[in-house]
């Protein structure tokens, strides 16, 4: 394994609170002036750092583009149109008992040394787009890329040190020897996207040091069908969230709930729906990824058999190639149902309608998003009411979280803590309350 530095964590995590404490990343033009130069390293080095993604997942540039590199370039620019507003002080109302010459605001500073930890999945924008709002915030920063995306790592690693300050940023590659070397350190913040299992590790090791974490996790998260709504426009929207990437999304649709009637339309509509974005054969489409590695294939290859298969259910380990596939039929107690498939196999579970759909998310983890496609303005109100996600998305999945101004973030199993323009700046930052008495 390639490192970015020959440094040991707790000497890189030294170096970098040297350089905090000297107030070198605090001013605004230190903030924007990395912002820029992370925004030239993406637009001069989109095709390298696509063709690392192609490598790693099998994406095609399109998406590479799409959902890593533009993805966050337009984050920084939205930082960079609206931080000084951001970071503005905001004045708070005094009581009168402590007299009308007293004053009192809020002011934004920044944490200090923070570690952005990324996944395999989307390996540049989710480590670069964290990254956006540490150095926005005026923190130094440590990124530790996905070992498991070795391509992206090394292209990260090379380009992040030639473009950014590396008296202020580091990266270090790796896998869990480095990861946890890294944990054992002293952070002013962690913030962690992966799995619960890691997370739990991560909030572990962090509780040691009393260090605050963001953990961006993950769920099945359910895509409700009610009655009486386009079939086709529904099969359309759901196969472009659930197979882009090949399925290996935090919040690609899970699952399809719908009552039976509905499921038996459905099913034929998804069928078309697979066929109009990768053709009669998804393996020969340059736009459908691959499965990240072996394990991860013999993972959901063993889901592929929890159901009728409506769609796919072929797959070829050589290639790490596994068919868009739709499930139905589906017992809510099979394989594929007990965790976050993360894969390109949607399964169908029937209910009887919204009572016991509801009744059904409720029962189960809360999930990182919540997609419900329907005409009813009751049924919109009621899961909103009813049901607890990390983001709600009615008619479009994944569109919410291409929302700058909206916060990204999970709930419960699916996560704590959020970020995305100004909400990152909340995340990566102390907002502290000063108040101020004359003393005459």
């Amino acid at each position: 394994m390639n490192h970015s530095t020959p440094e040991q964590p707790a000497d890189i995590v030294a170096r970098l609170r040297a350089t905090y404490r000297t107030g070198r990343t605090k001013p605004v033009e230190w903030r924007t002036g990395q912002l820029g130069r992370l925004r030239a390293m993406l637009t001069e080095n989109g095709d390298a750092l696509a063709a690392a993604l192609h490598a790693d997942l099998g994406k095609s540039a399109t998406e590479a583009y799409r959902t890593e590199i533009d993805f966050t370039v337009r984050e920084i620019d939205h930082t960079l149109d609206h931080l000084a507003e951001w970071l503005r002080p905001e004045p708070a109302p005094v009581p009168a008992h402590l007299g009308a010459d007293a004053t009192a605001w809020t002011q934004v500073e920044p944490l200090g040394v923070v570690l952005v930890i990324a996944p395999w999945n989307y390996p540049a924008q989710l480590l670069l787009a964290p990254m956006v709002g540490a150095l926005a915030s005026g923190n130094a920063v440590v990124a530790k890329p996905s070992e498991l995306a070795p391509a992206t790592s090394a292209a990260l690693a090379r380009l992040i040190p030639a473009y950014l300050d590396t008296d202020a940023v580091a990266v270090v590659e790796g896998g869990v020897p480095q990861t946890t070397a890294l944990l054992a350190e002293r952070f002013d913040h962690v913030f962690y996207t992966g799995n619960g299992t890691v997370g739990r590790v991560v909030m572990r090791a962090a509780a040691e040091h009393l260090t605050p974490v963001t953990l961006e996790l993950g769920g099945k998260s359910p895509a409700f069908v009610d009655r009486g709504t386009d079939l086709d426009v529904v099969a359309d929207r759901l196969a472009r969230g659930k197979f882009l990437n090949a399925g290996q999304t935090c919040v690609a649709p899970d699952y399809v709930l719908t009552d039976p009637d509905t499921a038996a339309a459905l099913e034929p509509a998804l069928e078309r729906a697979v066929e109009a974005l990768y053709g009669t054969d998804p393996a020969a489409s340059p736009e459908y990824g691959r499965i990240i590695n072996e394990r991860h294939f013999d993972r959901l290859s063993g889901l592929l058999d929890s159901g009728r298969t409506v769609v796919g259910g072929t797959g070829d380990r050589a290639s790490k190639y596994i068919a868009p596939t739709v499930l139905a039929d589906v017992d809510p107690e099979s394989p594929v149902m007990r965790e976050e498939i993360f894969g390109p196999v949607l399964p169908i579970v029937t209910v009887p309608g919204l009572d016991a759909a509801i009744d059904f998310i409720n029962d189960r983890d809360k999930p990182l998003a919540l997609y419900v496609f329907t005409e009813s303005d009751g049924t919109r109100e009621r899961i909103a009411a009813e049901t607890s996600s990390g983001g709600l998305g009615y008619g479009l999945p994944l569109a919410h979280l291409t929302v700058s101004d909206l916060p990204f973030g999970g709930v419960g199993e699916s996560g704590t803590g959020s970020y995305h323009g100004r909400w990152s700046i909340e995340t990566f930052s102390h907002r502290k309350a000063v108040l101020s008495k004359p003393l005459h």
